[in-house]
């Protein structure tokens, strides 16, 4: 059963959080509230995020400290950041923005699609970097309990790998048609280095799972770092 991602949204009025409550319900995520960036940083210790949706003038500690010390922590210093604001100073406060750590700098009022669908391509990233790390820590099992299944049934090593590939197989194929989606809607940059990332991780993990296969000469093959 897939778990649900969960969307940090941060903002101090109610009104905007139910705004965008309103336009994000239709993902089908687990939307979490947060009216301050205290409040922010708490719900951060304890909970794993796709995506963070910060707004930057807020009272107290803003977007931008906000965000400084989100990617100051090491838990959470990867999870992308959308910037929202009702302001636009110009070139200079976007680049402000941009230096924060945030992935994007979006103007209220925004396009509902337009926010869904950047949105959305978090999500995927980060459901697919989920799916990948299920799959490391499963290798990792087989190896570690020499031939023994998850669930402790004996299984012949071969067929323990087929079923690792196939899974495998299954997060490369979705992981390929999402690179693909993105080349089509000309994401930017950093969602695109994200999702390279992501294929990067993969590659490293089938390479471990070929390495393994009968007549490479290389039984103990190491397992790539999911980090």
């Amino acid at each position: 059963m897939v778990q649900k991602a969960k969307i940090l949204l941060v903002d101090d009025r109610p009104e905007n959080l139910l705004a965008l409550e309103a336009i994000l319900s239709a993902l089908d995520q687990t939307l979490v509230r947060a009216s301050s960036g205290e409040e922010a940083l708490k719900a951060l210790l304890t909970d794993d995020f796709a995506v963070i949706l910060l707004d930057v003038q807020m009272p107290g500690m803003d977007g931008f400290e906000t965000a400084a010390h989100i990617k100051r922590r090491e838990r959470t210093r990867d999870i992308p950041i959308i910037f929202l604001t009702a302001i636009n100073h110009g070139p200079h406060h976007t680049f402000r923005g941009y230096a924060a750590g945030a992935v994007d700098y979006i103007s209220k009022p925004f396009d509902p699609w337009v926010l869904r669908a950047k949105v959305s391509v978090f999500v995927e990233l980060y459901m697919k970097n989920c799916q990948l790390r299920e799959q490391a820590a499963l290798l990792r099992l087989q190896l570690e309990g020499g031939g023994r299944s998850a669930v402790g049934d004996s299984k012949e090593p071969a067929g323990i790998l087929a079923e690792l590939s196939a899974r495998l197989a299954a997060v490369e194929e979705q992981a390929e048609a999402l690179s693909k989606q993105l080349d089509d809607e000309s994401a930017d940059a950093a969602t695109v280095a994200t999702a390279a990332h992501l294929e990067r991780k993969l590659t490293g993990l089938r390479r471990a799972l070929d390495a393994l296969e009968p007549g490479t000469g290389s039984g103990a093959a190491s397992v790539p770092s999911q980090n």
